[in-house]
């Protein structure tokens, strides 16, 4: 069993939550870029969540959840003291940070959990990080003292302005790059079409661009097929190839008509029978 230590919102909306894990081993192990997955009980689903955070001394991962399916909407009923059934990893390549001297780390909404850890690592590892994080408004802003603490600079972008700048995260990157800052890489979390358009961004300028593909993966085993994509005309999978891509070879259109496929069952899965409380829960 894997207990939980702590739990907290990370915005005013309570739309994203942390939770710190004790599980010494993979604590041991991981390094930024990577995943866990996890089960809440012997009955559960496999989710993969990325490795926000960790502490090899202590023996606790951090993982940062939105809840929207059907499990992430049970985890958020659990509490300190609570425990997991299982939580394995760390799994997935890590992060390529070899040879990197300025980068820019362009997250989206939650994806600002995945991009976080990298951008942190990079920090860590003695790169130069500018870090462009875009939400939809205020009150969903999420690590922002974080980011700041570990990026060079930290722009944060919101589509009606009400906090930081009015712009789209893909539309402060290209100031930045017109403005002189020279990159060695981007690295891009987020919303398919945000990942998309920001890769359109940085072709033009020849800028290596890598985008981190865990929003796609379902089970992480390889065995399901959920999260194959095409990269460069060859057939990969997010979680045994990845989770981290080519941005500029990956085909975005096949990746986002296959992610609508399922919207169906999301919804429907919002609707079932709770095993922690006993009740039905309803979106």
């Amino acid at each position: 069993m894997f207990p939980i230590v702590s739990k907290r919102p990370l915005n005013e909306a309570g739309t994203v939550l942390e939770y710190v894990i004790q599980a010494p081993l993979v604590a041991k192990k991981c390094l930024p870029g990577q995943f866990i997955v996890l089960r809440l009980d012997e009955h559960g689903e496999r989710v993969p969540l990325t490795i926000a955070d960790y502490d090899r001394q202590a023996g606790t991962v951090t993982i940062m959840v939105q809840p929207v399916g059907q499990t992430t909407r049970m985890l958020e009923l659990m509490e300190p003291g609570d425990a997991l059934a299982d939580f394995v990893g760390p799994m997935g390549k890590p992060t390529e940070m070899e040879g990197l001297k300025r980068v820019c780390v362009v997250g989206g909404g939650v994806g600002c959990a995945i991009g976080y850890p990298v951008a942190k690592g990079m920090w860590e590892h003695g790169i130069e990080v500018d870090m462009v994080a875009g939400f939809r408004s205020k009150d969903i802003v999420i690590l922002e003292k974080e980011m700041r603490e570990h990026t060079t600079n930290l722009y944060i972008c919101t589509d009606d302005g009400s906090y930081g700048e009015k712009c789209f995260g893909n539309a402060k990157l290209e100031q930045l790059i017109k403005e002189g800052r020279q990159y060695d890489e981007v690295f891009i979390i987020g919303p398919l079409k945000m990942m998309k358009f920001t890769s359109l961004t940085t072709k033009p300028y020849g800028i290596k661009t890598i985008a981190s593909l865990c929003p796609i993966m379902i089970d992480a085993s390889g065995m399901c097929g959920g999260c194959r994509l095409t990269v460069d005309g060859e057939t990969k999978f997010a979680c045994v190839d990845g989770p981290e891509f080519d941005a500029h070879k990956v085909d975005w259109d096949e990746i986002i008509a296959r992610n609508a496929f399922y919207a169906g069952e999301e919804e429907e899965g919002k609707k079932h029978i709770c095993r922690i409380t006993g009740g039905v829960r309803n979106g």
